[in-house]
């Protein structure tokens, strides 16, 4: 038997400017994303498909068994569906060939943001996610995380700052 799909918005919802908190499960959870090469490999095809589909990453986190992104679109033609179906089926095509399995389980996990919400305070819960779990002191450590807009010391230094 197939798990319940999660219910979706309506399409519209997930087109235009907006920003949103989305997670990638590895397939079974395993811990796949420990490994520098797959990692990379994988972090280059979804900041391609990012960019190719009118979106800017503003801070991710490849935790061992999952993946955090933070999105902004950047064209009111931008769809974050489009976006998770090539951004997942691209990294998972590239990553087959270190892997020998499919990378991704079904479906994934979406927050929109509200217009209210401070973009900061999701990054950094984003980045923060290393340290939550035990794996490093500090998020500056944790090698798997990062921006496309920042550098990562750039990254950590901004959700630091005081939220207004």
């Amino acid at each position: 038997m197939h798990p319940r799909r999660l219910r979706r918005l309506p399409r519209h919802c997930y087109t235009g400017f907006a920003r949103y908190a989305v997670t990638f499960c590895a397939r079974h959870r395993r811990s796949v994303f420990t490994d520098a090469p797959l990692v990379n490999l994988v972090l280059t095809q979804i900041l391609r498909t990012a960019s190719s589909s009118s979106f800017d990453v503003v801070a991710y986190c490849c935790m061992p068994d999952h993946l955090h992104l933070l999105v902004e679109a950047t064209a009111e033609t931008a769809s974050l569906l489009e976006f998770v179906k090539d951004a997942k089926q691209c990294s998972s095509f590239h990553a087959k060939v270190l892997l020998g399995a499919p990378l991704w389980q079904v479906g994934y996990f979406e927050r929109v943001l509200r217009s209210d919400e401070d973009t900061r305070a999701v990054a950094r819960y984003i980045l923060q996610n290393p340290v939550r779990a035990g794996l490093v002191k500090d998020a500056c450590e944790y090698r798997f995380s990062g921006s496309a807009r920042y550098s990562v010391r750039q990254i950590v230094e901004w959700v630091q700052d005081p939220i207004h």
